[in-house]
């Protein structure tokens, strides 16, 4: 016999999770329904530094990041039990005075030869899923394992339902605007770097970047539109680990322990956050779309959701 609920958050990466903690802590009996364990959703994969990167709509997104922002700080005093620390590093080629108006919101950016200089939250994302996991659980929020075909199912068992599906929500919704960018990692031995670096070019598929996680050196990438493959392509992770020595040669001798694939659940229409009377009377909360950026726009994205609830 499965818990009563007031809301059943469906989906279990870190939109999902955070959209049910924040619930969760207004008093509300929640379940979220994940098909997948936290660690093997796209969230986990995630190289997770703090930046509003291929997310929409531009007007929302800044403070939908800020917000989420102001939270990482916080969590960044203790990093061992939430995955977050505040690191510094180099996105080349970016110019402060180019990007929107949240980022005179951050705090000591430079300019300099390279790019933008700033220190931002790198976040390890297996051990904050695990941390929003466990905050939930002391909120009385309960995470069960079961795959979803159609949300009615969900509106059948609790008042609300909260579409945080990412991909699925493109059969789910449906919306067939959703659709896969797939980001291909490599993790090596970190040779001794404890900055990041980021190389972006928007026209390309090819991004470079490096950020030392505690599990070791995470180098990228790809973004990859409408490719769902979910098989590290060898060739793929060669170019990548050449690009990346190319900034730092020590990258070259490191010895290669893993590969990561996840597919970035985008909307060609940006982030959908809405809300719609269902049928049989219930309500159901749209959260999803949120391409390279769920990490960022994380609380600030379940703060508008967990508003439409009510």
């Amino acid at each position: 016999m499965s818990a009563v609920a007031d809301v059943i958050v469906v989906g279990g990466g870190v939109s999902g999770l955070t959209t049910a903690l924040l619930l969760a802590e207004r008093g509300l009996r929640v379940r979220v329904w994940s098909r997948d364990p936290a660690s093997a959703t796209t969230s986990a994969v995630a190289g997770a530094l703090w930046w509003p990167y291929r997310i929409e709509p531009e007007a929302l997104v800044g403070a939908w990041s800020l917000e989420t922002l102001g939270v990482y700080e916080e969590l960044a005093a203790d990093p061992a039990p939430t995955g977050v620390r505040m690191v510094a590093g180099v996105h080349e080629g970016e110019h402060l005075a180019a990007l929107g108006p949240w980022a005179r919101r951050l705090k000591g950016a430079s300019q300099v030869a390279e790019g933008l200089r700033v220190t931002l939250p790198l976040i390890d994302m297996p051990v904050h899923l695990r941390w929003l996991e466990d905050r939930l659980a002391r909120a009385g929020g309960v995470v069960e394992r079961r795959t979803v075909r159609d949300l009615a199912e969900a509106a059948a068992e609790a008042p609300v339902v909260v579409n945080c599906t990412g991909l699925g929500a493109r059969e789910l919704a449906p919306d067939p605007g959703v659709r896969p960018v797939r980001g291909q990692l490599v993790v090596v031995e970190n040779p001794g770097i404890d900055e990041w670096f980021t190389s972006a070019d928007p026209a390309s598929s090819a991004t470079t970047y490096l950020f030392p996680q505690p599990g070791g050196l995470v180098l990228g990438g790809t973004a990859e539109t409408d490719d769902p493959r979910t098989e590290p392509d060898p060739r793929t992770a060669e170019e990548i680990v050449a690009r990346c020595a190319r900034v730092r040669p020590e990258i070259a001798g490191a010895r290669v322990i893993g590969h990561r694939v996840g597919l970035r659940p985008a909307r060609d229409a940006g982030v959908r956050i809405e809300a719609e009377e269902l049928p049989e009377g219930g309500l159901l909360v749209h959260n999803y779309g949120h391409g390279g950026a769920g990490v960022t726009v994380a609380r600030g994205c379940a703060r508008a959701a967990a508003q439409l609830v009510g």
